[in-house]
């Protein structure tokens, strides 16, 4: 029976209050992840943490900031979980996910972060992600406003499971 993982992507400073792209409801969603990865460890499911780095002139996420750092109430929650580092939406281009989950025996991912419209769905709906089962964790997705965050919820949910 093959394995799941809860991917959590781009849970970063920057996206709170005090950073420098903050998003909708950054902190409840928060929360939601919290309890997801508190689910996901309880039941011995694997963790992965996905943090974006962007360059020197990002406007958001630039490499060595504290922006760009994974959320300090993340990663103590999940201390052993594998961190996937990406400069892209998907978290599969041009990094080690797929490698990573085919190693750990993965073959069901719920998904969750922000932000919905972009990383999340690039992500969910990765060529790469096709021989996986792919869920997205409504509760755990935010991006800039209730608007959009919806609007990339009605376009997702006609090609992966939204829970």
């Amino acid at each position: 029976m093959p394995g799941k993982a809860l991917v959590v992507i781009d849970v970063q400073n920057d996206y709170f209050p005090g950073g420098l792209y903050p998003q909708w409801q950054a902190e409840a969603v928060l929360e939601a992840v919290l309890a997801a990865v508190a689910r996901a460890r309880a039941a011995g499911e694997a963790v992965i943490l996905v943090r974006h780095e962007g360059g020197a002139e990002a406007p958001f996420f630039r490499a060595g900031s504290d922006g760009a750092a994974l959320h300090p109430r993340l990663t103590a929650a999940a201390p052993e979980a594998l961190v996937v580092t990406k400069t892209r939406a998907d978290a599969f281009r041009g990094t080690g996910l797929a490698a990573a989950l085919e190693r750990l025996g993965i073959g069901e991912l719920l998904l969750c972060g922000m932000m919905t419209q972009n990383c999340v769905t690039h992500t969910a709906l990765s060529p790469e992600a096709a021989p996986y089962t792919v869920r997205v964790l409504k509760a755990g997705c935010t991006t800039v406003d209730a608007l959009l965050n919806a609007i990339a919820f009605n376009a997702l949910g006609d090609r992966v499971e939204l829970v």
